[in-house]
């Protein structure tokens, strides 16, 4: 960041409580939807199935926002496109209890509640971040900011539980839309473009324009080392989905109370908090892709070990408190090798793509996990491929080139 861009650029502290804290309210929303299912089904009597289109269809448009997200922010600035994310995730909650067919309820969460969310999801926040923080201190920045996300799914399940048992379902959704409004602050700390900085970066060491977006993604796409962190990422969303879809499917087969469900995935979220602050401090410490490697192997270690003991409640628990160190840890070594290769100019674009190998994966961890069940009676197959794909993950990103990549001749398209 040359010395113009740093004088007009807010606090560090500001920027992190803008980007946390807008990943805190979005991502609080949108993964407390689950909470309202049973409500919608009883409102609606379309069955489970068909309003579980609406949710499972929202896990993958929520991906497939996030690079094009990130080619707009790149392009006229984050805070616009937060902005418009914000209000859509306000206003696809708030039209849930309205939506009486399926098509309105693919919308309502599917396409407008998901959209927005991506849309003001970890592409543009962490670039935005990468953006307007020193080099130095985008580890723990992404730390940070992937944290606040954790946060958001650890307290807003009890406020919503908390409202619906005192106000009824359609209050607390309602006053859940009325919350992520928080964010619009935001993004005014956060607007600006990538790409102006990429500029001006540029121009102030060599006078080279920044790269197109098409040049861009041509370039990241024939760049191995790229697409093999795109597929580290996949496997990542495959293991985070089913965790998070099939967990009290899992404690329900094991013959364990459904409190140790619910207890589980309060684990999941609270050591995820902890782990995404200690991937932040590794990530300017230790070479990131041997980080990541180290991620998944302790995945896959823990499935191993789980399978092998006793499924009692305390097994149940420390199982999650493991897989929460590792569960979202991923990101901040993920986004800075992205911005390490190719830089801040093309960053929301670039890791938005990433992230859509992560939220495909998520989609097929969610539907396998069900159809596993459903072909054999428990989760077993699921939990062999979760440990394969881990060591898979975990070799997969040995070969990454941990450097910044030489300038390309690639004319801007």
């Amino acid at each position: 960041m040359n010395d113009t861009l740093r004088r007009h650029a807010p606090s560090v502290a500001l920027v992190l409580l803008a980007a946390a804290g807008t990943f805190a309210l979005t991502m609080g929303a949108r993964q407390s939807m689950g909470l309202y299912l049973g409500a919608i089904n009883t409102q609606t009597g379309l069955g489970l199935a068909s309003i579980s289109l609406a949710f499972a269809f929202g896990q993958l448009w929520w991906g497939l926002t996030q690079p094009f997200a990130g080619m707009v922010a790149d392009r006229i600035g984050a805070g616009r496109v937060l902005l418009a994310g914000v209000l859509l995730v306000a206003l696809g909650t708030a039209l849930i209890p309205f939506m009486t067919t399926t098509a309105g309820l693919v919308l309502a969460i599917g396409v407008l509640a998901a959209g927005g969310a991506g849309m003001a999801g970890p592409s543009v926040l962490m670039a935005a971040t990468t953006r307007l923080v020193p080099a130095e201190r985008r580890g723990m920045a992404s730390g940070i900011v992937n944290a606040g996300g954790s946060f958001g799914q650890f307290v807003f399940a009890p406020i919503a539980q908390g409202i619906t048992a005192a106000a009824g379902w359609v209050v607390s959704l309602q006053s859940l839309a009325a919350l992520t409004l928080l964010a619009l602050p935001a993004a005014w700390v956060l607007r600006g473009s990538a790409r102006q900085a990429g500029a001006a970066t540029a121009a102030a060491a060599t006078a080279t324009p920044p790269l197109s977006t098409g040049a861009a993604i041509r370039q990241a796409f024939a760049d191995r080392s790229y697409r093999l962190l795109a597929a580290g990422f996949f496997v990542c969303g495959f293991h985070v989905a089913f965790i998070a879809t099939h967990l009290p499917g899992v404690v329900a087969a094991c013959s364990l109370p459904p409190a140790v469900g619910a207890w589980s995935l309060a684990v999941i979220g609270l050591f995820n908090i902890i782990g995404s602050f200690a991937m932040g401090w590794a990530v300017g410490r230790w070479r990131m892709k041997s980080l990541l490697s180290l991620v998944y192997a302790t995945r896959g270690l823990a499935v191993l070990v789980f399978l092998l003991a006793p499924k009692t409640e305390v097994t149940m628990l420390l199982f999650a408190a493991v897989l929460g160190l590792t569960f979202l840890s991923t990101v901040p070594p993920t986004v800075g090798l992205v911005a390490k290769f190719f830089g801040p100019a093309n960053m929301a674009t670039l890791f938005g793509f990433v992230m859509l190998a992560h939220q495909v994966g998520g989609f097929l961890g969610a539907y396998f996990g069900g159809k596993a069940f459903e072909a054999t009676g428990s989760y077993d197959w699921m939990w062999y491929a979760d440990i394969l794909l881990a060591v898979g993950a975990a070799l997969v990103h040995l070969p990454i080139r941990e450097k910044a990549l030489p300038p390309r001749a690639i004319v801007p398209a």
